[in-house]
């Protein structure tokens, strides 16, 4: 199914993510191929589609830094001066996150990216759906899809919804890492 970004559609998207389906849409970057960060079996049917290596953890896409309870993160002063200064925004913050709960997205590196994005349609859509995982949408070693047509041609029947919103040839995020009070930049 595709239907146009737009807050029209945001409760129609967001019924599928929550349903346990993945989706194509477009994130404050690029467009991202999600799934609720909160549902290891979809957030599986997403490294399957995408080929991802599955000792990768992808980028999680957050409505508010509350949301990084879910995720039993605790944040140090540095830690959270990082995220004051940087989001929202395009900064992707890795964390550390040592819960068993939480290997089916930290892949034992025993941390997580979370982005809180500055893009009012996607907080809207964040609002309702919790977490959504959001890497590049594209097959490992492939480029990232700038149009829904790309995205389709990559993910066909692996996706149950598609949302268009044009051409999107945006940088993808800066990834940096905020463990031990020191910062790194990964990308």
């Amino acid at each position: 199914m595709i239907v146009d970004w737009n807050k029209a559609n945001i409760d129609l998207i967001a019924k599928k993510i929550v349903a346990g389906s993945v989706a194509v849409i477009p994130t404050d970057t690029l467009y991202g191929i999600v799934a609720s960060a909160t549902n290891p079996e979809a957030v599986e049917k997403v490294y399957l589609a995408k080929g991802r290596r599955p000792d990768e953890p992808a980028i999680i896409l957050i409505s508010s830094r509350d949301d990084l309870r879910k995720f039993d993160i605790s944040s140090s002063s540095f830690q959270n001066e990082v995220m004051d200064k940087y989001w929202p925004g395009a900064v992707s913050i890795v964390l550390p996150c040592n819960g068993e709960k939480y290997k089916y997205l930290h892949r034992d590196t025993k941390t997580l990216a979370f982005r809180l994005p500055n893009n009012e349609l996607l907080l809207d859509l964040l609002k309702i759906t919790g977490p959504i995982i959001a890497p590049s949408a594209n097959p490992e070693g492939k480029d990232p899809a700038l149009t829904l047509v790309e995205a389709k041609n990559y993910f066909d029947s692996n996706v149950s919804i598609y949302a268009d919103a044009g051409i999107k040839n945006a940088p993808p995020s800066t990834l940096i890492s905020v463990l031990n009070d020191e910062i790194e930049v990964l990308r």
